[in-house]
């Protein structure tokens, strides 16, 4: 690790001497540690100039990776200092946008609370890559919504997510039931924020129907859309979760999508095959049984 950090220095500063200079080292020891690392990947990753270095194109690609090698080296070392502080395990949580803000907080909030010793990483990701990071190890339980490839994973079903539109309560919205998604791309749209993968799979669906979302703001929440919406700002597609907590008090109409990827069934994925260590399977059935599942 300590040749990938002088490498670092060495691509940061475009310089052998300060590079040097930086890792307290002679500059004869840096060039050899460089000149060993090149002749170990079998090619130059440093064009060597008369006012310094650059990276060549294989040096860019070993800069990417000696990077990700240092940062997940620090998480390491991080996570084995709780493990001496006491910590008795770790969960690694990929979710979509719906869990991470309807009802994972909740239901962590009491999972840690009867679980001291554990800690979470909880992270929005897009479905299919939680798939992708489940498959690879990258995460300990993954959480998504709609149909993705699940092959070599193991899938629990454990509800059922419904997308709504939500709209003003006003005379033009009054008594529709239903509507596609196509015929409401004219208006205009209160959004999620850019990261969100909510938002971002439905700006796919809308360029796949030849449309751009026309939309006025971004928020951080579901219950700021509702109330942008509430507000005449424009309309937004949320959970229905989200939508029957904000249209309770009568100043939004709630109207269903007729579009089938509207109707998304909620899996939790865990690798095929391998056992997830219990303080998993312990969080895995508190998901179930906030949503009235019996645990598998």
């Amino acid at each position: 690790m300590k040749d990938f950090q002088l490498f670092l220095q060495v691509a940061k500063s475009g310089s052998l001497t300060k590079a040097s200079e930086q890792s307290h080292l002679s500059l004869a020891a840096t060039s050899a540690r460089i000149k060993a690392m090149e002749e170990e990947a079998g090619m130059p990753l440093l064009i060597r100039e008369a006012r310094g270095v650059r990276l060549t194109p294989p040096g860019e690609a070993f800069l990417f990776h000696a990077r990700a090698m240092l940062q997940q080296a620090q998480q390491l070392q991080s996570e084995l200092q709780e493990y001496g502080a006491g910590l008795r395990g770790h969960v690694r949580v990929f979710a979509n946008t719906t869990a991470v803000t309807e009802f994972m907080p909740d239901i962590l909030a009491a999972y840690l609370m009867a679980h001291p010793h554990i800690s979470v990483d909880l992270q929005e990701r897009p479905n299919a890559a939680i798939a992708s990071d489940i498959r690879e190890g990258r995460a300990d339980l993954g959480i998504i919504a709609g149909e993705v490839d699940t092959h070599g994973l193991r899938s629990l079903h454990f509800s059922t997510d419904r997308l709504v539109l939500v709209a003003p309560n006003d005379a033009r919205w009054q008594g529709v039931a239903a509507v596609a998604f196509a015929e409401v791309l004219h208006e205009r749209f209160v959004g999620m924020h850019r990261s969100s993968t909510l938002q971002t799979f439905l700006s796919q669906i809308a360029q796949q129907l030849g449309q751009t979302l026309k939309l006025r703001i971004q928020v951080s929440n579901f219950d700021a859309m509702c109330r942008m919406v509430a507000a005449g700002v424009g309309v937004a597609v949320v959970p229905e979760s989200a939508a029957l907590r904000s249209t309770a008090d009568g100043q939004l109409c709630r109207i269903a999508l007729s579009d089938a990827w509207a109707v998304r069934p909620r899996y939790m994925l865990v690798r095929e095959g391998v056992a997830p260590a219990s303080h998993v399977q312990e969080l895995m059935a508190a998901v179930q049984r906030h949503h009235g599942v019996p645990p598998a």
